[in-house]
């Protein structure tokens, strides 16, 4: 098996070859751009892993792989266009760049041009390729109205954000190992515990993206140490340290989730220490953790040789530490 920064270059000159621009140009340009944007990879790279690790040949797969982060990059310029966001890993959003009809139409593009990336596999496979996408993509979506309409509910529990974002952002995980399999031709069962694997690895995931970007060191975190403060984001945190807290401590915290000041500074530290004071910042760690034993208890169940599952493990724990 190849390493992942092997993986992730064999996927890279695929996606050179495969996207590039033609006419007309406003229609395809942007979405060179956004792809050629950067970013770790991490999905298409699972797709090559898991079809590798059960025995197939990883090129096999370049296509799913490369529908796999068409997509998920035809759901950032959306979401860009949505949070009005004027940045993505540093560079200028694809809206503001060109405008946002331009943006609308190339994600549009984009997504049927993931749907056409299927059209190479045959029969059985083609099918459930296609279908596994669908249900994720319509999952995807779901996921980000949740997130939308979580930000005027007062209503939200711990149980709808897990649902939120194992829509929005840990079936797309779990897809990338499934397809994989699904290329290699394994049976139902290990697809199945692969998307599992997936799935409940990505739980963890965002769960730990929460924590950092409260607690990350903002060199390493590679984004705003309390974004998700100032935008007042029901995370697990914040829903946590509500259901823990002091009933002072509770209400000065849904204070302020309701106030936008100009300076967050003093607003961020408050918040910070409302989330340790209350005990839940150590149960977001333990939540991490919890989920990430779940991911690898599956992942131990599945009928591939030991050597086969190191891979997926060494991922899996790079991931958590943000290395890969």
């Amino acid at each position: 098996m190849l390493a992942i920064s092997e993986y992730r270059e064999v996927f890279l000159k695929y996606l050179k070859e495969k996207i590039t621009i033609k006419e007309p140009a406003n229609l395809y340009e942007p979405m060179v751009y956004i792809l050629g944007l950067g970013g770790k990879r991490l999905r298409p790279v699972l797709v090559l892993m898991a079809t590798e690790i059960f025995d197939k040949d990883y090129k096999k797969a370049l296509d799913a792989s490369l529908a796999i982060e068409i997509f998920h990059n035809f759901s950032l310029v959306h979401d860009d266009i949505m949070d009005d966001a004027p940045l993505r890993r540093g560079k200028a959003t694809v809206h503001e760049k060109w405008d946002v009809n331009t943006g609308i139409l190339s994600g549009d593009a984009m997504l049927i041009n993931a749907y056409q990336l299927f059209e190479n596999y045959e029969g059985d496979t083609f099918k459930e390729l296609a279908q596994l996408f669908t249900k994720t993509a319509i999952e995807v979506c779901e996921g980000q109205q949740y997130d939308i309409d979580f930000e005027t509910r007062d209503d939200v529990s711990i149980d709808d954000y897990l649902k939120m974002i194992e829509y929005k952002t840990a079936v797309l995980v779990g897809a990338s190992l499934q397809m994989g399999a699904i290329v290699a031709e394994v049976d139902e069962e290990c697809k199945k515990a692969i998307y599992q694997f997936g799935r409940l690895l990505g739980i963890a995931f965002q769960l730990q993206d929460d924590f950092l970007d409260a607690f990350g060191d903002p060199k390493t975190f590679g984004k705003q140490v309390g974004g998700d403060i100032i935008e007042n984001k029901k995370t697990f945190l914040y829903l946590k340290s509500l259901e823990v807290s002091a009933e002072d401590d509770a209400r000065q915290l849904e204070y302020l989730y309701s106030i936008s000041p100009e300076d967050n500074s003093g607003k961020i530290e408050t918040v910070k220490s409302i989330f340790q004071k209350s005990g839940a910042a150590k149960l977001t760690k333990e939540e991490i953790e919890k989920y990430t034993i779940m991911a690898f208890d599956v992942l131990e169940n599945i009928s591939i040789a030991e050597e086969k599952k190191k891979p997926l493990r060494d991922f899996g724990n790079m991931l958590m530490k943000r290395t890969v």
